[in-house]
């Protein structure tokens, strides 16, 4: 049995600018979860925390 063809190993560089360029097309996303998206984004991590603790359901 011949082993399917292998893909080739996309760099993280790419991967990650693929995902950001995925997020930007997304068009029914939440704005708190953009929010915080773009506040990591920034580095404030502290800021975009409370944002998605304002996303988790209750429980």
């Amino acid at each position: 049995m011949v082993p399917p063809p292998r893909m080739p190993i996309a760099s993280s560089a790419w991967r990650r600018r693929h995902l950001e360029l995925c997020w930007l097309m997304e068009c029914d996303i939440d704005p708190l979860i953009l929010r915080a998206r773009l506040l990591h984004r920034y580095r404030a991590e502290a800021l975009a925390r409370c944002i998605e603790q304002e996303l988790l359901p209750i429980v």
